[in-house]
């Protein structure tokens, strides 16, 4: 799961532009969540969060098999 603030607007003090929380599950362990700050327009804060998204997942599912992904 994926969800924040890609920006322009939007941002609060609390939950500045670039704030990204990403989740995962997957059978063989707890599901867990990260938060990362990213910089830079929309479009890299997305990028940036894809990227992260598919190594969390790619760990994840080697990880759970023993094997690398």
């Amino acid at each position: 799961a994926v969800s924040g603030i890609a920006g322009p607007g939007g941002g609060s003090p609390d939950k500045p532009v670039g704030t990204v929380w990403l989740a995962w599950s997957v059978p063989s362990r707890t599901p867990w969540a990260e938060r990362h700050w990213l910089a830079g327009n929309r479009e890299r804060v997305r990028l940036q969060t894809v990227r992260l998204a598919l190594e969390g997942l790619i760990a994840a599912l080697a990880d759970s098999d023993g094997e690398d992904a």
